[in-house]
């Protein structure tokens, strides 16, 4: 009869274990393996942004850019299918982790914002356009890059991300050489291919900007989030 009863409490305890876990282990686990792949498709689009912008004042090979393009692409399908599950595990376990959704609508956009880089790219601008605003795309391509580097590390962290203001600074830098070409008329002559991909780079490059502003807000719903958890544990400890 002990014995029995000695069983039927071990089967109990095991399965308020398994629940326990499947409550609160796996989808913790999903939503830290989406935080990760959120970091290395910002990393990888770290690395991938000046190849494109080198396209304006250099040439490059149209499959070198696509091949590029791909490995975002792969990132971002494999972040997507990561944070559908970790959705599901999240409403379905009622999980108190940040809602993925937000930062995977913005990082399509950035995906969207690369792949408008990329197709005006593929043609480099006349010699005039390039020794204008080659230093001034080169400086977003730096800031951008350690930006974008920074954030990818502050999500691992769960921190707030780095300030954007030397990407903002340097963007400006951008759109002042652009008011400038324009009062000068040195874009009247432009063949229209060349102004279609020139239009396209600059709003390509307002996009970014406006994505790179709500990828910031994402990256600091974690970090806060966090923080708010820490204070829930240190509060409910005896």
């Amino acid at each position: 009869m002990c014995s029995a009863l000695y069983r039927v409490l071990e089967v109990a305890i095991g399965g308020v274990t398994g629940l326990a876990v499947s409550f609160l282990v796996f989808p913790a686990r999903a939503h830290i393996l989406a935080i990760e792949a959120a970091a290395r498709m910002l990393d990888l689009m770290a690395g991938v942004l000046p190849e494109l912008l080198i396209g304006f004042t250099q040439t490059l090979e149209e499959a070198a850019i696509l091949q590029r393009q791909d490995r975002i692409d792969q990132a971002f399908t494999r972040l997507a299918t990561i944070a559908a599950e970790a959705t599901r595990e999240r409403m379905a376990h009622f999980a108190s982790e940040s809602d993925p959704g937000p930062l995977l609508r913005t990082l399509l956009r950035l995906r969207l914002d690369f792949v408008m880089i990329g197709r005006a790219a593929v043609v480099p601008f006349s010699e005039t356009l390039q020794a204008r605003l080659g230093p001034p795309l080169a400086r977003d391509a730096e800031t951008a890059v350690d930006w974008l580097r920074g954030s990818s590390a502050a999500l691992i962290a769960r921190r707030n991300p780095p300030p954007l203001a030397a990407f903002d600074a340097a963007f400006d830098g951008y759109e002042a050489e652009i008011a400038a070409l324009r009062r000068e008329g040195l874009l009247r002559d432009l063949p229209g291919d060349a102004l279609e991909r020139f239009f396209a780079l600059g709003f390509a490059l307002e996009q970014l900007h406006r994505d790179f502003r709500d990828l910031e807000q994402c990256i600091r719903e974690y970090a806060r989030s966090t923080r708010a958890a820490s204070r829930k544990g240190t509060n409910s400890l005896p």
